[in-house]
């Protein structure tokens, strides 16, 4: 089986974001799955996705804070400024942690850790919506 399904997420504010429940509560097909895999792709070249700590918020305030110090915004040999001091650090940061991510699914859920959730990395300060392709393959 072959799934495919492009969501928009609403827009969110600068920083981590668990998005786990919304990917999911979107593409209720997973439940289908014995055996497969999840592949999921943000369609935008200023925020990313990871995997990552589900359960303590500190963990992605962290992240940002460490991010934030080393890729800052208004770099002086920065010339991709048109779109503001932001766009520059939320391209590099996008680059660092990547825009997709393939995750196992097993009996009809994402065969993740225990601790383990998806993280849309919102790396503008006004971002806007922002979509994802998922796409399923299994049996």
């Amino acid at each position: 089986m072959w799934f495919r399904k492009q969501l928009t997420l609403a827009p969110k504010r600068r920083g981590f974001h668990l998005i786990t429940r919304e990917i999911i509560d979107e593409v209720p097909e997973i439940r289908n799955i014995s055996t497969g895999l999840m592949h999921v792709q943000i369609l935008h070249t200023s925020a990313s996705l990871t995997l990552n700590e589900n359960a303590d918020p500190d963990v992605r305030h962290d992240m940002a804070a460490f991010l934030n110090d080393r890729v800052p915004g208004n770099l002086p040999y920065f010339r991709h400024t048109l779109e503001g001091d932001d766009d520059m650090p939320a391209h590099i940061k996008a680059s660092l942690l990547g825009t997709q991510l393939t995750l196992a699914v097993e009996n009809g859920r994402l065969a993740t850790g225990t601790w383990q959730g998806i993280w849309l990395g919102e790396h503008r300060d006004h971002g806007g919506s922002r979509r994802l392709l998922v796409t399923l393959f299994g049996e």
